[in-house]
């Protein structure tokens, strides 16, 4: 391992960590970071930043892109260095990406043969409709021409690739309310919410294979709510419905699925669909990125905006050096050897 840089690297990651950027306060950040790259950045609006190349010219486009915002604060702020590690919140997820991009943007591979961005934008751990970076592609079009985006999701420095899309839905059960003694004159909407979700408790995982890669449909009730009190039977009962669904399938299609398994229980409301992302085919830079690290390559089974970049005709995978196990955890955090291996990849992949 480079001394220099390790020490380099952590201590930038352990800087952008003690700046609270939880979503919809990353002004902060954007400022810390603009700051850091000095005359190489510029203030993008709207929380955005962008450094380096961002428009193609005459030879490819690469872009390297990472979101300012973390989940909110679970007693893991300040940060700090410790036995090899930068402890704290979003060192996996994802200043750790952060601080390889801003290194590469200030010390550029003098023997590149690709032109390199770097977008730096916010809002991604809110819905898809609040993203940062939808917007910022309308205003930059430049970005819109990158032959490859690699977004630095956390991946342990494996690549994977496209994105599964993400359906958040609500489900209302009703019935009619009555006194808990005579409940055989009311309809007890829970009882009816406790049928539905038994039935989509047991559904197994679809595969779906895409691009030689299997992705898991799946669909999880995450909260429950009902009641008025102990001698009441409840006329409503509430669900919230998440589902993850393979590239491949439009957003149409998976609605359409989900309504098909909890319409005839109760009614359903879409309350966001945020669409999968595709996985690149033959695109040179992919393989020339996979060569560059011999990195694995698995599905993506989560949303990420790589999925933002596919809508936009760019083709995006994710690479970076946080470890997903660590991601949105109290003790979360990022090996330095992470790191260091990181900006290694990145830069005989942008030399080769």
């Amino acid at each position: 391992m480079t001394d220099g840089l390790a020490d380099r690297l952590a201590d930038r990651v352990l800087e952008l960590v003690d700046v609270p950027s939880e979503s919809r306060e990353e002004a902060a950040l954007a400022a810390r970071v603009l700051a850091m790259l000095g005359d190489r950045g510029r203030d993008a609006g709207d929380t955005c930043v962008l450094a380096g190349v961002t428009e193609r010219r005459d030879r490819p486009l690469v872009l390297l892109a990472g979101h300012l915002d973390t989940v909110p604060a679970q007693g893991n702020l300040p940060g700090a260095r410790d036995d090899g590690w930068v402890t704290g919140l979003g060192a996996a997820d994802m200043k750790a990406a952060l601080g390889v991009m801003i290194e590469l943007a200030l010390d550029p591979p003098p023997a590149a043969t690709v032109d390199v961005g770097y977008v730096f934008f916010g809002r991604e751990e809110l819905p898809f409709g609040d993203s940062a970076l939808t917007p910022l592609l309308d205003r930059e079009p430049g970005l819109r021409t990158a032959d490859l985006v690699v977004v630095m999701e956390p991946t342990d420095n494996a690549l994977h690739a496209g994105c599964v899309g993400n359906i958040n839905a609500t489900w209302t059960f009703r019935g009619t309310a009555g006194h808990s003694a005579r409940p055989w004159l009311a309809d007890n909407a829970i009882h009816r919410a406790a049928a539905g979700i038994a039935e989509l408790a047991v559904l197994e995982p679809v595969d779906h294979v895409f691009a030689g890669l299997t992705f898991r449909e799946v669909v999880s009730v995450v909260t429950v709510s009902g009641g008025v009190a102990r001698n009441v039977v409840p006329d409503t009962c509430v669900a919230e419905i998440n589902m993850r669904y393979a590239p491949g399938t439009s957003a149409a299609d998976a609605e359409a699925r989900l309504r098909a398994l909890c319409e005839p229980h109760g009614e359903l409301v879409i309350d966001g669909n945020a669409p999968s992302g595709a996985v690149p085919e033959a695109n040179p830079l992919v393989d020339r990125l996979v060569a560059a690290g011999d990195l694995e390559t698995a599905p993506k089974q989560a949303w990420t905006p790589v999925a933002e970049f596919a809508a936009a005709g760019v083709d995006a995978v994710n690479f970076g050096p946080g470890a997903p196990r660590f991601a949105h955890r109290r003790d979360e955090r990022v090996a330095e050897a992470s790191l260091v291996r990181s900006h290694a990849i990145l830069q005989r992949f942008l030399c080769a």
